[in-house]
């Protein structure tokens, strides 16, 4: 065998270990958006999974994707005395996803979930309204938490006011799933 013939079968050997590693970790990065206070949000089609407790969650052979958004401090301009890269708890997200073909819909809400590669995140797994073939647009709905889910201290008042965060909203248009949901974590 020829050093070059060598060279290439070690290229196709590692190659087919790192296709074997991204596809079992595998996301589709749909968007990435920072709001004030220094949130960053980033909005994922990830692999179906096993998701407990199995009545509050769809299983997975009933899933298509498992929609994610991550919300994390942002590694600068933050408040004082935030974790950067800390998740930012108590939030309500809510998922639209429209089929471009045919108009149906499905809303879902995004509830914490915890895995052992995005830690702490917004999810849940569902079934697309449609192929997973076609295109999609996908709308984000951020909501601050309740006055009884999160209570504010007079140093966040004093420099930011009544609210975390102001009401956020952001659409994605031509998401394509076929990827993503073709991908098992298997």
């Amino acid at each position: 065998m020829f050093k070059d013939e060598r060279n290439i079968i070690n290229y196709i050997v590692m190659l087919c270990f790192l296709s074997n590693i991204l596809v079992s970790g595998v996301e589709l990065v749909i968007g990435e958006e920072r709001i004030e206070p220094g949130i960053l949000f980033i909005f994922e089609g990830a692999v179906k999974d096993h998701v407990m407790p199995m009545g509050f969650h769809l299983s997975e052979n009933e899933t298509n994707v498992h929609i994610e958004a991550r919300a994390n401090w942002d590694s600068t301009n933050i408040p004082p005395g935030t974790p950067p890269g800390g998740f930012v708890a108590y939030l309500h997200i809510t998922a639209a996803i429209k089929n471009q073909k045919t108009g149906l819909q499905t809303f879902i809400d995004l509830v914490p979930h915890i895995n052992l590669v995005d830690n702490f995140h917004y999810a849940r797994n569902i079934s697309l309204p449609g192929s997973i073939y076609d295109f999609y647009t996908v709308t984000f709905n951020i909501i601050q938490p309740t006055k009884i889910d999160l209570a504010l201290h007079k140093d966040w008042l004093d420099k930011f006011g009544y609210d975390l965060m102001q009401p956020f909203s952001t659409t994605y248009k031509d998401i394509y799933f076929a990827e993503i949901c073709k991908s098992t974590r298997k």
